[in-house]
């Protein structure tokens, strides 16, 4: 991973971090938009500008790729970069959720 890639995206918003948790596996971006409200009970709602314009992003540098078209609707999955990515901030995430309990018990 390239240090664009990583300032870029390291630590990712909540937005990017949702759209490649759900691109593990193919989505369009209505259901992407979907997967994300059902996940956060409704706190997060994606609009479809910063959708459209978040999977645009990721499409160019690489993090996710489109694999196909469906009834007009585009279909992305995660590449192994953006998998990478999303790894690193899922342990980013976990090391913060770690020392926070390791706080509170103190």
């Amino acid at each position: 991973m390239d240090a664009h890639i990583r300032k870029v995206y390291v630590p990712m918003t909540e937005t990017g971090f949702y759209i490649l948790l759900c691109l593990r596996e193919e989505a369009h971006g209505y259901s992407i938009v979907r997967q994300v409200e059902d996940m956060t009970d409704g706190a997060i709602r994606i609009s479809p500008g910063t959708l459209y314009g978040s999977l645009s992003k990721m499409e160019k540098d690489g993090l996710i790729g489109f694999v196909r078209e469906v009834d007009k609707r585009k279909i992305y999955r995660i590449t192994p970069l953006g998998q990478e990515v999303l790894s690193l901030e899922m342990h980013r995430i976990e090391r913060l959720y770690r020392n926070m309990k390791e706080a509170q018990d103190a």
